[in-house]
């Protein structure tokens, strides 16, 4: 789950990201009601499905989500969405994608995310759909939901540049992969070109993986 707050003097909007496993409680849903925004994470409305995308807690069923995520939406007073990640193979056929639809409308939620895995997966063997079927997902949605977005797009390599390049990259990859381009863009603003880049991977620090035809610097788990 993340939560963040407008820097603003004068209120304090609260946003939520939630992959929802534990909105079936209700002091989960109590405190996330307090919040202006709250996404919740919808990508199947099959238990199977579900657990091979999500790889849950074996203690977390499916069905006690879902129920939680339409008894929240029931009486939330905020902005509710849901995001949907898309996974060749698995979750992205026109059934499935057919039945995440008609949960999402049922339960009231007016705006819907799609995404893809476009940054490097933990699991070598998931693979982002084709366009055709991106666009199949999307319409099956828009049929149902009032609004619906895609988040398939990369966003792009303007990271502000720090004093410490250096312990920026590291930062930033500690958090997601990041492409080539937006290392290199990320050390040209601190005069500095891909030596850098070289040097950490050479000491252990950052990977290189190559990815859906892009190389992506991450940084590397430390082990026991």
């Amino acid at each position: 789950m993340s939560i963040w707050a407008s820097p603003s003097t004068h209120c304090l909007p609260i946003a939520v990201i939630s992959n929802a496993s534990l909105i079936w409680r209700p002091a989960v849903r109590e405190v996330l009601g307090r919040a202006d925004w709250v996404s919740v994470k919808v990508d199947s409305v099959d238990e199977a499905t579900w657990r091979r995308i999500n790889q849950p807690h074996p203690d977390l069923k499916l069905p006690d989500i879902l129920d939680g995520i339409r008894t929240f939406a029931a009486s939330y007073r905020g902005t509710l969405t849901s995001e949907t990640l898309l996974v060749a193979g698995i979750n992205d056929d026109a059934a499935g994608v057919e039945a995440v639809a008609r949960f999402i409308a049922e339960a009231g939620i007016r705006l819907a995310y799609l995404a893809i895995p476009h940054r490097p997966p933990a699991d070598s063997k998931v693979a982002c759909p084709d366009e055709a079927t991106v666009t199949r997902a999307w319409h099956t949605l828009a049929q149902r939901v009032t609004q619906v977005e895609l988040l398939t797009a990369y966003e792009g390599d303007a990271f502000p540049p720090l004093d410490d390049p250096r312990g920026q990259l590291l930062a930033v990859t500690a958090v997601h992969p990041m492409r080539e381009s937006a290392v290199q863009a990320l050390l040209a603003h601190a005069g500095l070109d891909m030596a850098l880049a070289q040097e950490l991977v050479d000491s252990g620090k950052l990977r290189q993986i190559s990815h859906g035809g892009e190389v992506f610097y991450v940084r590397r788990l430390r082990r026991n």
